[in-house]
């Protein structure tokens, strides 16, 4: 006759595994609470603590550690083995059932005490996985309800559970106490400030198996840093499957926008902004109110303008391209989209008329994002990892300094701060031609930066005269001045620091331009 033992904390599903083994000669061991469900659903059940003449102690901490039980799931199918149970008075465990106190659950509860976190810190569960995942070769663990029709099914046929069906159930058990025990350890981490710069630890949920990777025949998955989240935390609203390139340009598009206060709109093609667009502020005395109003606007028309002005950017670029905007998307904005081809849209929501409008674009995706902010960016490069903090702008307390004869006016310097945002989003060598709230011209991931500056220049064309530009680093050489200039840009904000600088600030106040200096560079590789 064979044993199992079953201690879970979830027990759905539980009572039909447990009736389906006993109905076929199985002996089963079950601990406190799991004993007395099954007791109560009238299964037949040893209690652990009978089984072992060991009762269980400090308020439940310690139940199944103990030899009785350890030594029934390690022991190999040797004789020799098999006699020194027997000698002790113990059995074969041949399947062990069981699930962990939900401690990432508990974590995630505001304003928990490190003192209830730490109780829900599983111990005997883990040993118990991991023990039976170790003699895999003769003891079946089940770590996941969802598995238990697979027992059931194979007891219910009278066969034998296949060893490579305990192999595949060992992996999961061991998958899972890594998982347990990393975020454990993410979680103490936090209470001290952070994870060590000696480690750190990278953890994801397998969420869905992508149709391919970058290429066909490129084979993909995502993974999402929370158990059965969805895709950016939140959900897609419609639209065929979002493909591994569009995931990486709707993060790149949100990532953008979110650095945005006003109602703003990013456009990403091939993970490069092609068009950065934000509500422009009421004028002064409109009955609109003030700054805060517009950022805050609840009627449409804010974004609407700044969806307008970001497709008349690049519309060309825009063609096939993920939006993302940072307030509602509304059926103003759905409409306003006329008969442009998007990939994707990207909002914190949808609008009942907007969901109307775009479910006629069957194969558009529509994504609402959970309330995640990221905290640090961790690359994969050969044989291991880069980890660096979000670029979340210039540092506080960033003075710019004006190095030209000419500073520049009070116009000016408001289209400088957009045209400096926007620039952190681009790939560099990043260049940004702006007006007051929208870029007009953009040019980024070229190995030099006078090509960066003549591809943005391109793209405006006519709109470059009177525009700004915003340079993620300083100007090697004064010739990236000198084509915005020809171009006719009025005003230029760059870090500073090269070791012709000066050469740079000459060719500036040749051309009548106003130069800031921030002291702050933002490459984005």
């Amino acid at each position: 006759m064979k044993n199992a033992l079953i201690s879970v904390y979830e027990k759905t599903g539980l009572e039909k595994l447990a009736k389906t083994l006993t109905d076929h000669g199985w002996n089963i061991l079950a601990s406190g609470g799991t004993a007395k469900l099954l007791s109560s659903a009238g299964i037949t059940v040893r209690e652990v603590s009978d089984y072992t003449k060991s009762p269980e102690i400090l308020s439940g901490r310690v139940k199944t550690l103990h030899p009785a039980i350890h030594g029934g799931i390690l022991a190999r199918g040797t004789e020799e083995d098999q006699l020194q149970l027997e000698n002790l008075g113990f059995e074969m465990i041949d399947l062990v059932v069981v699930n962990l106190y939900p401690f990432e659950k508990t974590v995630a509860i505001p304003d928990v005490s490190e003192a209830e976190a730490i109780e829900q810190i599983d111990i005997g569960g883990v040993a118990l996985l991991r023990a039976a995942a170790k003699n895999h070769d003769r003891v079946t663990v089940v770590s996941d309800p969802a598995d238990y029709q697979v027992i059931i099914d194979i007891v219910e046929a009278g066969k034998e559970i296949p060893a490579e069906l305990k192999k595949n159930f060992a992996l999961k058990a061991f998958r899972q106490t890594a998982s347990y025990d990393t975020a454990i350890s993410g979680w103490l981490a936090k209470q001290l400030g952070g994870e060590s710069s000696q480690s750190f630890t990278l953890k994801g949920y397998h969420a869905k198996t992508l149709r391919y990777g970058e290429n066909p025949h490129q084979h993909a998955e995502y993974y999402s840093a929370e158990p059965g989240a969805g895709i950016f935390g939140g959900a897609v609203l419609q639209g065929k499957e979002l493909s591994y390139n569009n995931i990486l340009d709707l993060d790149a598009a949100w990532q953008a926008v979110s650095r945005f206060e006003r109602p703003a709109v990013v456009i990403v093609k091939h993970l490069s902004p092609c068009s950065i667009a934000q509500a422009p502020l009421p004028k002064a005395g409109n009955a609109s109110g003030n700054a805060a109003a517009a950022e805050n606007a609840p009627d449409e028309a804010p974004l609407v303008s700044a969806l307008t002005q970001a497709i008349a950017c690049d519309p060309v670029s825009a063609f096939g391209g993920v939006i993302a905007v940072n307030r509602e998307f509304s059926g103003e904005c759905a409409r306003n989209l006329g008969s442009l081809f998007v990939e994707c849209i990207i909002a914190p929501a949808f609008s009942k008329a907007a969901i109307e409008i775009l479910a006629k674009k069957k194969n558009l995706r529509l994504v609402v994002p959970g309330a995640l902010k990221p905290q640090s960016e961790i690359r994969s490069v050969l044989g291991g990892f880069l980890r660096q903090d979000i670029d979340d702008g210039d540092p506080e307390n960033t003075a710019w300094t004006f190095v030209t004869k000419r500073a520049p006016t009070a116009e000016e310097t408001a289209a400088l701060g957009f045209a400096w945002k926007a620039c952190i989003s681009v790939k560099s060598n990043a260049i940004v031609l702006a007006n007051a709230n929208a870029t007009v011209g953009i040019g980024g991931g070229q190995p030099n930066r006078v090509d960066s500056v003549r591809i943005a220049v391109t793209r405006a064309g006519e709109r470059a005269k009177g525009s700004v530009l915003a340079s993620d680093a300083f100007f090697p050489f004064p010739d990236s001045v000198e084509e915005a200039a020809k171009a006719g840009v009025t005003a230029i904000i760059q870090p500073g620091g090269s070791i012709r600088d000066q050469e740079a600030i000459a060719a500036a106040d040749s051309a009548g331009i106003a130069m800031v200096v921030t002291g702050v560079r933002h490459f984005r590789h």
